[in-house]
């Protein structure tokens, strides 16, 4: 498998949470690129910096602005992560993310996004009953049954 390090932006305003979520991301290998706390920041440094992936919040600072930044980004060509407590929030085009991680994530949900992501093929979303991370390529009803 050809492995080649993201570029990371974290869209989270509980910063505990994100300096977590960083620490975690460069010992998988990766670099992050900011924090944002705020749907401004947000854009403000994906624009400068041009991340890879971005993991969104969906409840920012300035209110439940992470659909916003969702859609932004992923219209940039950013691929979008959500990662939230509540998956009711995430209206029904998925703003145009790839998957959600249940909050509160764990280790192992944030390396499966992560395979998700950089995988090359359908497999990865096979692979995981029970997964804290769950991909959008026809899921929907199964993420909500599963309560994630």
């Amino acid at each position: 498998m050809n492995y080649h390090p993201l570029r990371i932006l974290i869209v989270e305003d509980e910063i505990l949470i994100a300096l977590e979520l960083e620490s975690l991301l460069q010992d998988a290998g990766h670099e992050v690129v900011g924090i944002a706390a705020s749907f401004e920041d947000a854009i403000a440094l994906s624009q400068f910096r041009r991340p890879d992936l971005a993991f969104v919040d969906i409840h920012l600072t300035d209110g439940p602005t992470g659909i916003d930044v969702a859609r932004s980004l992923s219209g940039d060509g950013v691929a979008v992560l959500f990662m939230t407590a509540n998956t009711k929030r995430i209206p029904e085009d998925r703003a145009g993310a790839k998957g959600v991680i249940a909050k509160p994530y764990t280790e192992r949900g944030v390396r499966q996004a992560l395979a998700y992501v950089t995988a090359s093929d359908e497999n990865v979303t096979k692979e995981g009953r029970g997964m804290t991370f769950v991909p959008f390529d026809g899921c929907r009803s199964e993420t909500s049954a599963r309560g994630v």
